[in-house]
């Protein structure tokens, strides 16, 4: 019924919508992603989600729906995002190593017509990490582009992750079970 438009870099995210087998077609736009600091912290992934696909409602075609997405690592009441630089992906996962943190992700499904939005929490426990492995995975798997500086299917996550509460899939960047049933309404 609709062209499914997933607005996002993430190479994640496209691989987990292609392997829940949807046919869908990648744009990307740079987005301004800032937030108030009174915004309580479980809601910025979907305040950022809506952004992104307010960016994208001009030129979005009556036939297409379009996927945002936004996740971020929760610490303590502390906000996580991307790392700038090496430096601070060491201490972010300073800060994660031996602790309980929650990845939310935020979605919105938009049309012209109608936008579902919603968000997926999962709690991740993380064993105490060694400086010599932190440094190691920051420095071969550049993790950059990741909230919270790792990625739960890298080295780090299978060394330093006891256990998750909620879904895998979150964690890495697009709550698959959740989109699939929103998709459905559609």
């Amino acid at each position: 019924m609709y062209q499914i438009i997933l607005a996002s870099q993430s190479p994640r995210r496209r691989q987990i919508l292609k392997d829940a087998g949807i046919n869908f077609e990648s744009r990307s736009k740079d987005t301004n992603e800032d937030f108030s600091s009174d915004l309580p912290k479980e809601e910025v992934p979907v305040f950022l989600a809506k952004k992104k696909a307010q960016a994208f409602l001009p030129e979005l075609k009556k036939e297409e729906l379009l996927i945002t997405a936004d996740t971020v690592v929760i610490i303590k009441g502390e906000i996580l995002n991307k790392p700038a630089d090496r430096a601070e992906a060491i201490q972010m996962l300073q800060k994660i190593s031996g602790s309980m943190h929650e990845v939310v992700t935020g979605v919105c499904l938009t049309t012209l017509e109608k936008q579902i939005c919603f968000s997926d929490l999962t709690k991740v426990y993380f064993l105490p990490l060694a400086q010599a492995d932190i440094e190691y995975y920051v420095d071969t798997h550049k993790p950059f582009d990741k909230a919270g500086s790792y990625g739960i299917q890298e080295y780090i996550g299978y060394i330093g992750i006891e256990k998750i509460e909620g879904s895998y899939f979150n964690v890495m960047g697009l709550p698959i079970h959740k989109v699939i049933q929103q998709l459905r309404k559609f």
